[in-house]
């Protein structure tokens, strides 16, 4: 893989757009497509994401479509920028437009969240859509605007079954003087870590809405990273991947940011509003929402034990309020550490 890579980014969210600017700073070859026309044509005359990611211009070599088959041709990586619960939809579509050279292609997800009715996570997803095509991840702690706007960043490129030489030439193509990728061979335990900790973080939203402070939220997250873990690896992960940037580090970056999606919902719940009237009125996605319904359904079903887990899916499909939640956590029976 060289500068003359060609690069598709397929979703023109906030991370998409992130990506599809870094990528051109690397000097690679990049087409980004949007999901609806309309906002393609406005990036076009724009030449940035007024919708989701403002602010930050689009250099020259910058393209955006709205054709998917065209910019699918002679591709040598698709970056899938799409949340969880629309990535069967666009597998779909490029499995109609029948231009992807599968034996050339890799196809990296950025999403980071469960499909709610199959419990798959997004590599499985496009492999179950896409037999042919080869999936990895790449995940960690990344706010689209700090991507975009050059500030350092560290994140995991993550594939099961990828030649060596495959790999390391991504990883050479995304890495720069902003943004270093480190490789990993556990994809099952990437991507979980990517979707557990949004789930998490709507915890840490409410204790951070609640008021409850610093060695609250200290405690919480030191728990959830342990529950992260057993979870994980219950679910065929490596145990020693959660402590790293698709765990421990996006988990850090999440529960602390005011940019996070899922800690804002969680702090607007603690502050009386209820989860489903705030998804009613989100434009961006939530994917710790959709997340721990699926975890929650996964992990009563295979007989894991995972309190807080259990708790953000009562405060958000059963109303349950935070106070009674945090309650319930700090009554359960005490044990070693």
């Amino acid at each position: 893989m060289s500068q003359k890579s060609r690069i598709a980014v397929l979703g023109a969210g906030a991370w998409g757009t992130a990506m599809a600017l870094h990528c051109e700073r690397q000097g690679l070859e990049v087409v980004i497509v949007p999901r609806r026309q309309e906002q393609a044509a406005r990036m076009m005359v724009e030449r940035e994401n007024s919708d989701y990611l403002p602010g930050y211009r689009f250099g020259d070599s910058l393209r955006v479509s709205s054709d998917l088959s065209a910019s699918l041709k002679d591709v040598d990586v698709v970056f899938l920028g799409i949340p969880s619960y629309a990535l069967r939809d666009w597998c779909k579509r490029i499995k109609e437009t029948d231009t992807v050279a599968f034996d050339r292609a890799l196809f990296v997800s950025l999403a980071k969240g469960l499909e709610i009715a199959t419990r798959k996570t997004p590599c499985g997803i496009v492999l179950e859509e896409l037999p042919q095509a080869t999936v990895g991840a790449l995940s960690g702690p990344t706010f689209a605007g700090e991507v975009a706007a050059g500030k350092p960043t560290a994140m995991t490129l993550a594939f099961d079954n990828l030649d060596t030489s495959r790999c390391e030439a991504l990883q050479n193509a995304v890495s720069g003087p902003n943004l270093r990728v480190y490789a990993s061979s556990d994809l099952r335990g990437v991507e979980l870590g990517g979707c557990l900790k949004n789930v998490y973080a709507i915890a840490a939203g409410c204790c951070q809405g609640l008021g409850l402070g610093d060695n609250a939220l200290a405690s919480l997250l030191t728990r959830a990273v342990a529950e992260m873990m057993r979870v994980g690896q219950l679910l065929g992960a490596r145990a020693e991947t959660f402590y790293g940037l698709s765990g421990f580090g996006d988990l850090v970056a999440t529960c602390h940011g005011d940019w996070s999606r899922n800690r804002t919902f969680g702090e607007t719940i603690a502050q009386g509003r209820s989860a489903a009237d705030i998804i009613a009125g989100q434009k961006t996605a939530v994917e710790g929402y959709r997340t721990a319904k699926a975890f929650f359904e996964e992990c009563s079903e295979a007989g894991i034990d995972a309190p807080i887990l259990r708790q953000v899916y009562q405060i958000c499909y059963e109303a349950k309020p935070p106070l009674s939640a945090l309650s319930d956590l700090m009554s359960r029976d005490l044990k070693r550490e």
